[in-house]
């Protein structure tokens, strides 16, 4: 049974840090792309960030300088580290394991940055 199980979210004030979570089990880890997404209120999920399996990286333009997002395999978990956080990053975050054709989701955690 593959699980994607995040922490980390809360309430944090505008230009704030939060790092996130993302333990996996049921999955050979180290083979999956994994990916942080995020769903705000009456808007669709988008990608924040993703890192292969080699390490390669890529970001959504408005995280760009703010957001890292890393893996450590032996503990078969991705973080991603939130810093100067603002208002519109308020939203549900989700991580997303992909290995083609297999993809899974977790439950998500919530994230707000208050004003």
């Amino acid at each position: 049974q593959v699980q994607l199980v995040e922490s980390g979210g809360g309430l944090v004030q505008a230009g704030g840090s939060l790092r996130l979570s993302c333990a996996a089990s049921g999955i050979i880890f180290s083979a999956y792309s994994m990916a942080w997404y995020r769903q705000a209120p009456g808007k669709q999920r988008e990608m924040v960030a993703r890192i292969f399996s080699g390490g390669l990286t890529n970001y959504a333009d408005s995280v760009k300088g703010r957001f890292s997002i890393s893996r450590d395999n032996a503990k078969n978990t991705v973080y991603l580290q939130m810093n100067s956080l603002k208002p519109e990053d308020t939203a549900v975050y989700y991580c997303n394991a992909v290995l083609t054709p297999r993809a899974y989701w977790g439950q998500g955690t919530q994230v707000t940055v208050s004003s």
